[in-house]
């Protein structure tokens, strides 16, 4: 500093806050289906949210050997995420990437959230019929369910953020049901 100055002739220095890292969102759903969901959820989501999908397995992953492809699925799509997002309509839970992408997101200890997809029609029980895998999640408090589409981001990172607490709880994990071998007709 010159001599003579002081700190007080100086204007402030203010910097922007640092922007926080965006959350690695790994979504899950029947591609068929469901496709115009998830362009719908990145749309309104990926602002605040790195948002990624396996881009079809069907027919990226062209092999037919099963510990391959679900090799695949664990290191090329749900390592690099913190939590899954299972976008879940009427027939999500036929699909058998489904399963194993939820099957891997539990390997890897990563927050498991099931989001029900508007018009969704429910069992003659009233209830919604979702993943096995994630059923059992929800049911032992490990997952979390969502029986509505979020309106906003920020109901969505309320969502987000409750899932990763529950995702503490690493015991209950449950992830002992065999792997579907193929989608369920």
């Amino acid at each position: 500093m010159p001599p003579g100055w002081r700190n007080s002739q100086f204007p402030p220095i203010s910097f922007p806050p640092p922007k926080p890292a965006k959350r690695k969102v790994f979504v899950s759903y029947h591609h068929e289906r469901d496709q115009h969901w998830f362009n719908y959820f990145t749309t309104q989501f990926s602002d605040n949210y790195e948002v990624f999908q396996d881009q079809s397995l069907d027919e990226e992953v062209d092999s037919e050997n099963l510990e391959y492809v679900n090799r695949v699925i664990r290191q090329d799509y749900i390592k690099g995420s913190s939590i899954t997002v299972v976008l879940c309509g009427g027939e999500t839970w036929k699909r058998r990437f489904v399963d194993w992408e939820i099957a891997s997101t539990l390997h890897y200890e990563h927050a498991l959230l099931g989001i029900l997809i508007p018009g969704t029609l429910q069992d003659f029980n009233g209830r919604y019929i979702v993943p096995d895998r994630l059923h059992e999640n929800i049911a032992n408090g490990y997952a979390d369910f969502v029986s509505h589409w979020p309106s906003n981001p920020d109901e969505l990172k309320g969502h987000i953020e409750a899932a990763l607490n529950k995702a503490i709880l690493k015991s209950r994990i449950k992830n002992d049901i065999l792997k579907m071998r193929r989608n369920r007709p």
